[in-house]
């Protein structure tokens, strides 16, 4: 993400020099950053910026002028989530809008989320007044403590005057560099105080302007791009891992041109899923724990290694040292603490990965570069056709598989999806297609369950005319299953799936796999839920449960074709597990394939070390 920091000459706001309050001035810079939705849940801290956004709606009304919106979830971590979702789906910041103590503390979830998945977003929080901060007033928590561990950055104002200036401030830091979460504690006496309307300024932040300035003034050099095309010149097999970097940079398209000009296949992680169109011929779909046998044969066979955007983390690179061991590896990435710590790699650089793969298109066809790559194409086509995604078509049971491609063959690629956290997860991962960035909404580092249903709402508010489509599960939507409303009152077109296999689908097969069956707490809570009932007592006019097999083409149809909210539950074979699989901790000649994925290496279930995470 790049922004000039060019020191120009600035265009006097039309209402520079006004009177206004600090709510007032937070809301306007809000407006002037272009917000054009707020997610957020009211409180005694926050009323007077909710105020100021009732205030500001009437005049825009008045005056013929975009709106803001206020939208209203079950709770704060909805929100965070919504505003998540929004900025997932649109490239735009997001924006959580919520009161102090308890208000400010349930987003501690969604910003964490986000700074793990490099997602910008301004979460605002009202807070007790300045004077009675630290009395352990009430609904009072240390936001500043609690946060500055889990956000990007965090403001707490306790200075007026400055309120304007943090306020942009801290859409300039959430969305430059690698993107990510800040947090503002505004005190209830800064959003009453009254002042000047300044109309520009930003804080001065000089070490975060200096990063930013070096990032965007360091392009590749010629000598760079020959010591790159060099290692690619002698590459038999070059790989592209393509990470969430690729979609957060806007560098889908210079990545489908650099992969199709010098014919490198690609693979991509779960958060860089779009950034190459899965359909395309070159596409090798998704490497990892979870990713497809062929991706990560693919990875296994490959001399060059070329990672965009991607951080070689545990769910990818599980067993670090066997990771693309037959490989060099070039690493282009925005964040240099990334370059060297997991995987040493032969030539990287730090800078804008769309700048620098527009450098690298630029110097190969100056340069005429051309490889013949047949040979490994069509072993990359044999990988493909020999280890595809499969599983048990002819079992009885309605199998998870053939719902999401029975969604997927309607939808094309084209639909927004966005998912809980379990198995449902890694099947709409692995069995649907994105043409394009910023289809795919799902919770990745931090894996949070209760993701999926309010991601989709922030999704559908920023794409009004797209489908949107929240594949969930049992355990996972009931975390924040009062969203369910929040769709129905702002009649939303959101389209709901839950794949119901009567518990903690993915604690079961770690369990099934690796604790001899003992299914401790993973299947007795989740048996008495009518989700078709509450869906129905939220509003849903569509709530269908779906329990054989020979209805699904015709009931997913009608779930997709119907116009406004829908539900679909699906009553889901209960052992349906997720394949391929690699444990943690274990390399890709120890994948897992199931019984109806082609294995090229005998591979014996091992349990993790102790050390290991889930």
């Amino acid at each position: 993400m790049k922004e000039s920091y060019a020191a120009v000459a600035a265009t006097a706001h039309p209402l520079a020099g006004r009177e206004m309050s600090g709510a007032e001035i937070l809301v306007q810079v809000l407006a002037d950053e272009g917000v054009d939705t707020v997610f957020g849940y009211s409180g005694g801290a926050i009323l007077p910026t909710y105020d100021a956004i009732f205030v500001h709606n009437q005049a825009c009304e008045r005056e013929s002028r975009p709106r803001m919106p206020l939208i209203v979830p079950a709770n704060e971590q909805g929100a965070g989530f919504m505003a998540a979702g929004y900025a997932r789906a649109s490239g735009k910041v997001g924006v959580c809008l919520v009161t102090s103590g308890p208000g400010a503390t349930n987003t501690v979830t969604p910003v964490r989320d986000c700074m793990a998945d490099s997602i910008p977003i301004v979460v605002i929080c009202g807070q007790v007044a300045t004077a009675a901060i630290g009395s352990d007033a009430f609904q009072e928590a240390p936001v500043a403590s609690i946060m500055g561990s889990v956000a990007k950055h965090v403001f707490l104002v306790t200075d007026p005057t400055k309120l304007e200036a943090t306020v942009r401030t801290a859409f300039e830091i959430a969305r430059t560099g690698r993107p990510g979460p800040v947090v503002i504690d505004v005190p209830k006496d800064v959003q009453n105080w009254r002042g000047p309307f300044q109309g520009a300024g930003r804080l001065p932040v000089p070490g975060f302007r200096h990063r930013m300035n070096r990032l965007a003034r360091n392009s590749l050099g010629e000598a760079e791009c020959e010591r790159f095309f060099a290692m690619l010149g002698e590459a038999k097999r070059p790989l592209i891992y393509a990470g969430g970097g690729v979609v957060h940079a806007g560098a889908a398209h210079a990545l489908r041109t650099f992969a199709t000009e010098h014919d490198i296949p690609v693979v991509t992680t779960l958060m860089g899923l779009g950034a190459f169109d899965t359909t395309h011929e070159l596409s090798m779909h998704m490497l990892g724990m979870h990713g497809a046998a062929y991706a990560n044969y693919a990875v296994e066979d490959c001399d060059f290694l070329i990672a965009l955007g991607a951080r070689f983390d545990d769910r990818v690179a599980g067993n670090p040292r066997k990771f693309a061991a037959n490989a060099r590896i070039a690493h282009i990435d925005i964040d240099a603490s990334e370059i060297n710590k997991v995987k040493t790699v032969e030539w990287h650089h730090v800078g804008l990965l769309d700048e620098a793969l527009e450098a690298l298109i630029a110097y190969g066809r100056r340069t005429g570069f051309k490889r013949d790559r047949s040979q490994w194409l069509e072993h990359c086509a044999a990988l493909k056709r020999v280890h595809a995604m499969n599983y048990d078509r002819a079992s009885p049971l309605i199998q998870p598989y053939h719902v999401i491609e029975e969604i997927n063959r309607i939808t094309r690629g084209d639909a927004i999806i966005s998912t809980g956290v379990g198995q449902h997860q890694m099947w709409a991962a692995q069995y649907f297609d994105f043409k394009h960035p910023r289809l795919w909404l799902t919770s990745g580092s931090m894996g949070t369950m209760g993701f999926g249903l309010p991601a989709a709402i922030g999704a559908q508010i920023a794409n009004p005319d797209r489908l949107v489509i929240d594949i969930d599960g049992d355990a996972s939507i009931r975390m924040n299953l009062g969203e369910l409303e929040t769709v129905t009152t702002y009649d939303l077109p959101v389209k709901i799936v839950v794949l119901n296999n009567c518990g903690d689908g993915m604690v079961k097969q770690w369990q099934k796999l690796f604790f001899k069956g003992r299914l401790s707490a993973s299947d007795k809570s989740l048996h008495k839920k009518d989700f078709i009932k509450a869906a129905q007592a939220d509003g849903f006019k569509y709530a269908v449960r779906l329990e054989n097999k020979a209805d699904v083409p015709r009931v997913v149809r009608e779930f997709i074709d119907f116009k406004g909210p829908a539900f679909l539950e699906v009553m889901i074979d209960p052992d349906a597990g997720v394949y391929p699989m690699v444990g943690p901790g274990q390399a890709y000649d120890q994948m897992i394939t199931g019984d109806h994925i082609p294995s090229r290496h005998r591979a014996e279930i091992q349990a993790p070390g102790e050390s290991e995470m889930f």
